[in-house]
């Protein structure tokens, strides 16, 4: 027993370490390195928007069948000699996008449109390169917090199945008759890089946040709005592949009036192409319809979502929503624009990438509304 206190005497004056919490199962799920991880995700997101831009480019210079073979290992070495860039172009000469709309080229003609592919190829290995890293060194360190494990592997393996069907969209476009890829394999490859985006972006949201925030803000979720955020969610995703369908048949450059198509409410030969089913896939008339009738719809979802996220005690939700629709709104604006001025590769591009800021937008509301951060009553703005 220690002897009496003084009636002054500082109740401190032990060691503070000693008494200090030692904290909980909620405080637990805040080890690891989750600054570090998140800046590491946030690495992999800024690549992943530059290969969906280059991959953009690369199909606009129609560069994407200039390189014939899958080799994941050789190929990271373009060709280092004059023999080897000729029997590159000899591999490319015997394809059909050549000899029905390339075959003015010469060798230094080709190696511009093969740079453009090496250099999209070469991104994504840059891309699994840096995940490999970043995943098996925080693995290493054991610097994972509890439950991440799955979710930065995923990453991985979604990364890994985007190379192989990125070989299977190239695959498409080498066989007789085809001068581009097809155009439902492109939607895949571009529909995955969104799912790998989105999922990159969900997980830097998650980690920005103390793990016992976030439970508490769970407990406090806004419903409806997250209900709200969640179809808006899929419905973006549906126009990302109905673009990238435009884009694989060159949709864009066949009806360039707007409101009207070809002078009228709908475009003519709707349905030509037997079977029926085709026309949703091969019709550049009835798929450039069908993606300006979604990215109608889709605004004026965004704007019912907008006026019930008006209603929101929080702040932070409501502000998000409002980023969300007014990307939407300029991303509806520029592909006017790009229709009107006959899809020029600036105006295209930029559409591209406009849409990977909607994209990520309207998925910073869903969370926004799934993870509320609560308003202060006394200076009305986010706690």
């Amino acid at each position: 027993m220690g002897g009496n206190r003084q009636i002054f005497e500082e109740v401190g004056t032990q060691s503070r370490e000693q008494n200090a919490p030692q904290g909980g199962l909620i405080d637990r799920g805040q080890r690891g390195a989750r600054r570090g991880i998140r800046l590491w995700l946030m690495m992999l997101f800024a690549l992943v928007v530059v290969m969906i831009a280059v991959g953009g480019l690369t199909r606009l210079t129609d560069s994407g069948l200039s390189i014939t073979e899958w080799r994941p290992v050789t190929g990271a070495l373009p060709p280092m000699s004059e023999a080897e860039w000729q029997s590159e172009f000899e591999k490319y000469k015997s394809i059909p996008q050549f000899e029905l709309q390339h075959s003015w080229m010469e060798l230094d003609d080709f190696k511009s449109i093969y740079w453009w592919e090496w250099g999209h190829r070469q991104l994504g290995r840059v891309i699994g390169l840096v995940w490999a890293l970043g995943f098996f060194g925080f693995l290493l360190a054991r610097r994972v917090p509890p439950g991440w494990s799955g979710r930065l592997l995923l990453l991985g393996a979604l990364g890994g199945a985007q190379g192989a069907i990125g070989w299977w969209m190239v695959s498409s476009g080498l066989g007789e008759g085809m001068i581009a890829v097809a155009s439902y394999r492109l939607a895949t490859h571009l529909g995955l890089a969104f799912v790998i985006l989105g999922l990159i972006a969900w997980f830097a949201m998650l980690l920005a946040r103390p793990e016992r925030d976030l439970i508490q803000a769970r407990r406090s979720r806004e419903r409806k709005l997250f209900s709200l955020g969640t179809g808006w969610m899929h419905f973006a995703f549906l126009q990302i592949l109905l673009g990238a369908l435009v884009a694989g048949i060159d949709a864009g450059r066949s009806y360039t009036d707007w409101p009207w198509m070809a002078g009228g409410l709908l475009p003519p030969d709707m349905m030509e192409l037997t079977p029926w089913w085709r026309n949703f896939f091969e019709n550049p008339g009835t798929v450039q319809f069908i993606h300006r009738l979604v990215g109608y719809g889709l605004l004026i979802y965004g704007g019912m979502a907008l006026l019930a996220a008006r209603r929101s005690p929080n702040t932070a939700t409501r502000r998000a929503f409002g980023l969300a629709f007014a990307a939407l709104l300029a991303q509806v604006v520029l592909g006017i624009a790009t229709v009107i001025t006959i899809a020029p590769w600036q105006m295209a591009i930029s559409h591209q990438v406009l849409g990977v800021i909607t994209w990520v937008m309207i998925l910073r509301a869903r969370f926004a509304a799934a993870y509320p951060v609560a308003s202060s009553i006394q200076r009305g703005t986010a706690a």
